[in-house]
Formats: C-alpha cells, sequence, structure tokens
C-alpha cells in the first residue's frame, strides 16, 4: 500500500474515533499524521524502515508502526476494530454535505440515528429543530444533502421511484406514434423499495419503435444513456434511478405487461399452469405445439389487454399488486380473489402529529386540510408524555389538548376529530399513563420507540403485555422498521398477530414511505384471524396526509378489503365501533 492510501486511512481513523468520542488529542494526533505523511518527501513501501517513518515530523512511534504495518500487509488490525465498533450508517452520514463526525455523534446520542434515512424520517419529524447547534435551516440543508447521497444508493423508497417512472411514462404518452405505455415491474407491484424502472411500450412498425427510442434517451429527465437498442434501452436518471424500457408490437403488449410485471415466482407459476394445458405463456404471446411440431399463436381468442390473458385461462383478473405467488393463481381459478381495498374506500386518517408533540401544524390547521381532501373525520394522536425527544404531552399539558381539540370540533362543521393519544409501550410492557388517563380517550394508539435491542421473546412479552391493556386500540408500526435504514426489531411477529386476534387489538399498517408497517406479508395471515386494520400516515406535516396512498398499496398487496380497514368505516360507523370496542374490552377485562 502506497503512501497515499496510507494517509487516507490515517484520516479515516481520526474521523472513526471523532465519531467514538476520543480524546481531541487522539484525534488531532491521526489528523496531523495524516497530512505529514501526504506532504513528505519520503517513499512509503514495504522495504522503508520504521526508523524512516518516526523521522517524518508529525508522525510519532505508535503511528509509525501503524504506517509500517499498512505498507507490508495491506492491512491494519486496528483500523479494522474501530470500523466494526461503529455503526456502518454514522461513516454513511459522513458523505451528507455539511455534516462532520462531531454532529452526527451528538445526533446519534440524542436521536440514536444510525444511518442517513434514519437521519431523513427524523428530519421529517421535525426532530432536530431544538436541539443545540441545529434549526430548520440546518435541517433543510441536510435534507437536500441526504437528496444527494440518495442518488448513488442501488435501492430506492416506492415513493421516491414511482413520481419519476410517472413522469417518463407521461411524456411517452404524448407520442402520436406510440400506441400503449405502461409502468411495469416491482413499481407496478408496489414493492416498498425498488432497483429500477420498467416500462413496457407498444409501436406497430420498427420505425415508429426507432423514434420512441431516441426520444427516450433524449428526455431532459436522462444523465447517463447505459445502452441504446431496437427493442430495450436503458437509461441513468438525474435522480440515479436506472430506466428501461421495453417496445414489443402491439398485440404482443398485453403479453408483455404481464411478463415484465410479475414476480419471477408468478410467472414460473403461470407458465407451469399453462403447460399442463399444452400452451406455452411468454412475453409474446400464448402458443401452443400444431400437429406439424411447430409452436403457432393460439387463434380464436382475442387479447386487447391483461384481463383476456387471465380470462383465456379461467381466472379472475389477478391485480398487479398480488403477482407474488402467495396463492393468487389458486384463488383466481376458484374466483375467490378478494375485491382490493381503493384510496377513494378511507374515509378518515388517524395517527399524525400536531404541534402539540413534534408536529409543525395546528389541531385547526389538520382538520381543514383533511376536510379538503373529503374526509369526515379524523384521530390525533400527539406523542406520550415518555417521549420527550419528541415533545410528548405531560400529565399537566393533556387538558389543554383536550381543551384545544373540542374547541376545533365545535368550529369546523360536519368533521369529528376523535381524540387520541400514541402512548408509548414501557420496557415492561406497562403504559405510560394511568388507567384513569388512557380512559378519557376516544383511542389509545400503543408503539414501541425505544428499546429496541431486546431479545425477540421479551419484545413479544412487552407487546403483547400492552396489548392486555383495556384501553389499546391499536399498535403502530408494528415492527419497528425503517426501509432502507433500520431493519425491523427482534419479535414474533405472528405471535402478535394472534396476540391482537384475542385480545381485541387493531393493526396498524403505516402508510409513511419510511415504514410502511405493518409489511404486506403479513396482513393476508392477520386477515385471516379476523385482524382489522387502521392505514394511517404518521403524518408530521400536511403534506404527510397524502402518504395515506401509500399504506393503501400495503393493504392492496396484502389482500385487503374495505371491510378489513376500520378508517374506511364512516364517521357515525367509527363513532360506534369506537364505543362499542372500549365497552367490549373494558367488560373482558373484568372477566
Amino acid at each position: 500500500m502506497g503512501k497515499k492510501e496510507i494517509a487516507k486511512i490515517l484520516y479515516e481513523i481520526s474521523v472513526l474515533y471523532e465519531l467514538k468520542g476520543e480524546n481531541f488529542f487522539k484525534i488531532r494526533a491521526y489528523q496531523m499524521a495524516a497530512r505529514a505523511l501526504e506532504v513528505s518527501t519520503i517513499e512509503i513501501n514495504k522495504e522503508t524502515e520504521i526508523e524512516d517513518i518516526k523521522k517524518i515530523n508529525g508522525i510519532g512511534s505508535g503511528i509509525a508502526s501503524q504506517v509500517k504495518e499498512l505498507a507490508e500487509t495491506d492491512r491494519l488490525k486496528a483500523y479494522e476494530e474501530i470500523k466494526e465498533s461503529i455503526p456502518a450508517g454514522l461513516v454513511e452520514m459522513l458523505k451528507i454535505p455539511g455534516l462532520g463526525p462531531r454532529k452526527i455523534k451528538y445526533l446519534y446520542d440524542t436521536l440514536t440515528v444510525c444511518g442517513p434515512s434514519e437521519l431523513e424520517y427524523a428530519c421529517h419529524e421535525n426532530k432536530l429543530l431544538n436541539l443545540q447547534g441545529f434549526g430548520k435551516k440546518t435541517q433543510d440543508n441536510i435534507l437536500h444533502g441526504i437528496e444527494l447521497l440518495k442518488k448513488f444508493r442501488e435501492r430506492f423508497l416506492y415513493p421516491d421511484a414511482v413520481r419519476e417512472a410517472e413522469i417518463l411514462e407521461s411524456n411517452l404518452r404524448k407520442l402520436t406514434n406510440i400506441r400503449a405505455v405502461s409502468i411495469a415491474g416491482s413499481l407496478r407491484r408496489k414493492k416498498e423499495t425498488v432497483k429500477d424502472i420498467d416500462l413496457v411500450a407498444a409501436a406497430d412498425t420498427a420505425e415508429e419503435a426507432e423514434n420512441i427510442m431516441d426520444f427516450f434517451i433524449c428526455l431532459p429527465e436522462t444523465l447517463e444513456v447505459i445502452a441504446r437498442g431496437q427493442t430495450k434501452s436503458s437509461i441513468r436518471l438525474k435522480s440515479g434511478i436506472n430506466a428501461d424500457l421495453r417496445i414489443v408490437r402491439t398485440a404482443q403488449f398485453p403479453f408483455a405487461l404481464h411478463h415484465f410485471t410479475g414476480s419471477s415466482e408468478h410467472n414460473t407459476a403461470m407458465r407451469s399452469y399453462a403447460k399442463k394445458h399444452d400452451i406455452k405463456i411468454n412475453e409474446y404471446g400464448l402458443f401452443k405445439t400444431g400437429s406439424d411440431g411447430n409452436e403457432k399463436a393460439v387463434t380464436g381468442f382475442e387479447f386487447k389487454d391483461e384481463k383476456d390473458i387471465f380470462s383465456f385461462f379461467n381466472m379472475q383478473y389477478i391485480e398487479p399488486e398480488l403477482r407474488e405467488n402467495t396463492g393468487e393463481i389458486e384463488a383466481a381459478l376458484e374466483r375467490n380473489l378478494p375485491d382490493l381495498i381503493e384510496e377513494k374506500d378511507l374515509k378518515g386518517v388517524f395517527h399524525f402529529h400536531t404541534n402539540n408533540s413534534d408536529g409543525n401544524f395546528t389541531i385547526e390547521q389538520a382538520a381543514v386540510k383533511l376536510k379538503s381532501m373529503g374526509y369526515g373525520y379524523c384521530g390525533i394522536a400527539d406523542h406520550s408524555k415518555t417521549a420527550r425527544y419528541a415533545g410528548g404531552i405531560s400529565n399537566d399539558g393533556l387538558k389543554q389538548y383536550f381543551d384545544e381539540i373540542e374547541q376545533v370540533n365545535e368550529k369546523i362543521a360536519d368533521f369529528k376529530i376523535f381524540i387520541g393519544i400514541e402512548s408509548e409501550i414501557l420496557p415492561d410492557g406497562s403504559l405510560d399513563y394511568d388507567d384513569s388517563i388512557l380512559e378519557k380517550f376516544d383511542f389509545v394508539i400503543i408503539a414501541v420507540h425505544s428499546g429496541f435491542n431486546m431479545s425477540s421473546d421479551k419484545m413479544t412479552r412487552r407487546i403483547v403485555k400492552a396489548m392486555q391493556n383495556r384501553h389499546s386500540t391499536f399498535l403502530a408500526h408494528p415492527t419497528g422498521r425503517l426501509l432502507l435504514a433500520r431493519d425491523p426489531y427482534k419479535v414474533n411477529i405472528r405471535e402478535i398477530i394472534d396476540s391482537a386476534s384475542e385480545y381485541d387489538v387493531d393493526l396498524e399498517i403505516n402508510a409513511s414511505p419510511f415504514r410502511l408497517d405493518l409489511d404486506w406479508l403479513n396482513c393476508k395471515y392477520a386477515r385471516g384471524k379476523n385482524v382489522k386494520f387502521f392505514i394511517c400516515p404518521d403524518a408530521h406535516d400536511l403534506e404527510g396526509f397524502y402518504d395515506c396512498k401509500y399504506g393503501i398499496g400495503v393493504g392492496r398487496k396484502g389482500w385487503l378489503e374495505k371491510r378489513d380497514v376500520t378508517n374506511c368505516m364512516t364517521k357515525t360507523e367509527m363513532e360506534i365501533y369506537l364505543t362499542e370496542k372500549k365497552i367490549r374490552k373494558k367488560k373482558n377485562s373484568l372477566n
């Protein structure tokens, strides 16, 4: 290893020590050694003597030994040990412009922020506004820096990717010679995170296809053309996301769209089913082997769209979100697919935070906004007293909270605010308000926001005990995950779902694009246990209310219908539901 590479590692060590909070002189020693090595005239290689390294002004005996070790072995044990001792996400945060080691350590110590995505989430929750040395301008600058960093990620959150894809699709639709175009791939299936964007288009002639490809690669969103072909082209967008466009003949479009939408497992299952009927299905069509042994396209059936493909096999139409090979083909054959929930089905919004805790809007602003969006009610649930970092409401502050909500309820006609709280599940499973206080709320959300390092058994017992509290209405973000930032905490989610069914506790699908928790894979299981769901935005600003659509996507992937989601009820139905739930749970707790 040469001098330049060694100097870089010495500087990295100084940064890592700063992240760990080591003393100033130790940090400074590595910074000075790195600089001294860079400007020195001595060459560093395997043959360089340690005494020669020590002659460099600014490098002491200890660091000289490490330089020698790096030169001889290309490795440094001390460097590897310190890297392993620090969360990898903290090092990645160093790539955010304007965010140095001291601030990162402060954010880690104060908010337990362990990576850029977690930091972004904290910014969207306004958790940096009141921190020493931060504020709105710094928070905005950090968010801008995170956006720059996102360009180089391998995976992207669904909302970020779908926005880009919709722009591309919209631009392509403007072409007069394009016969059809659609987003495909995992985006069309509404996966939580995606690697790239897939688009499928149709043209009638080679000349039309040529013109479409020329248009595609020259779109203003394009940063780089990765590959340009007659039937497929790939570009890298300025956002850092790769996008592929495939062009087929118009008659092939339904088959191509089906093929490039379905997961590989769904496509394999469809091919297997078709094969049992002596049919071959691929991106170009349906084929049957003739008496002469040659494959020929199936005739006598018009395939205008994907629905005709499923109809040919006597199946119900399988919505794109369901094409994951989780039983959808069998259900389609039995004509037993769910009537999936839609955005228009949601009648009210629960779980968001006002300026009574860590939101940036008032209760009245929330009610006015939600009413303008067509909702008939909402359920405010600011943070409870344990969440001091989020301005949680103390016992003394509850009267003002209740009074303000009642005043807004009296002021805004044809709209109702249900009074709730997001109560912290303490490590022992108890909630952080007494029963006498919890009784006053229309609903109580229970949630874990700390103590993520418990064993699976302890975390499961913690949450189950909280569910047993008769005031618990629903469990928020059940696994605590932050997409691309933090894995779920260790918990037996099936046991949690079973307990939700047993103790009459609903589950939240947290629609924040950073969470999308409960995972869709567990929704179908919970539905089978007759568990009800709330789809909630967990909003901290007014724009966050629009995130509900992402929760709807999770619900659709999880086979949920309108009847499975509690806040698809009308205002009157919700009033009855919450009242009866409280009565029922109180009665059960006495038995």
